[in-house]
């Protein structure tokens, strides 16, 4: 990751922060190949025939439509199920989106949810261990803060970045996304910090709305 800004808008120093909250998809982790590629693979051994481009561009205005992945007063199975059918209902309209009406079969909706849980589909970027590393030695307390489901502790621990963090709050189970500022002030609160103790770094609009909302200096990671 590039180095990090210390002066605000007006040119103000930031305080030196006590913790970082990290956002994860665009940040730590990046998908090896597009949406539509591994879509348009799956969808061919269920029998449909698409063009990658195509599922890309229809997935970007699905996402945007959607409502936040989020899903407050929800726990165990039934946070599950309601990840699984929030997805379902993005996957079905992404296939409307290049053609299918019926929105594809089920099965296909399952394949790519479990599929998405695998790390052979992600990566993390090269200079994250060495970062996250590097914070924890400079006493820095580190918290990922995401708009994602559970499948994401699963692939924190595959790629062994788990074990560099204190928090990892996610959407789903926060009942709130970012812009939100809620989930932001749940992981202050499991850290026990005030926000002018922590920066947040991401790589979107909603990460700085978010952080900005819950009183936090916001660093964007600009990759190509």
């Amino acid at each position: 990751m590039g180095e990090i800004g210390t002066a605000d808008s007006r040119g103000l120093p930031w305080p030196r922060p006590q913790a970082l909250l990290l956002d994860a998809m665009g940040t730590l982790l990046g998908l090896r190949a597009s949406v539509g590629s591994t879509y348009a693979a799956v969808a061919a051994e269920h029998g449909l025939q698409l063009e990658p481009a195509a599922l890309d561009q229809a997935f970007r205005a699905a996402y945007r439509a959607a409502p936040p992945l989020a899903f407050p007063g929800l726990s165990g199975a039934e946070l599950e199920r309601a990840e699984r059918n929030w997805w379902s209902e993005r996957i079905a309209a992404v296939l409307r989106g290049v053609g299918e009406e019926g929105g594809g079969p089920p099965e296909l909706h399952e394949q790519l949810f479990d599929l998405y849980a695998t790390p052979r589909l992600w990566r993390v970027y090269d200079e994250v261990p060495e970062a996250l590393a590097r914070w924890r030695m400079q006493g820095l307390r580190l918290a990922v803060v995401s708009n994602f489901d559970q499948r994401l502790e699963g692939l924190l621990e595959a790629f062994d970045l788990l074990r560099w963090l204190d928090v990892v709050i996610l959407s789903s189970r926060a009942g709130a996304a970012k812009p939100s500022a809620l989930p932001f002030q749940l992981a202050l609160a499991q850290l026990g910090l005030a926000p002018h103790q922590a920066w947040h770094i991401g790589d979107s609009p909603e990460d700085e709305s978010g952080a900005r909302a819950a009183g936090l200096p916001c660093v964007l990671v600009r990759r190509p």
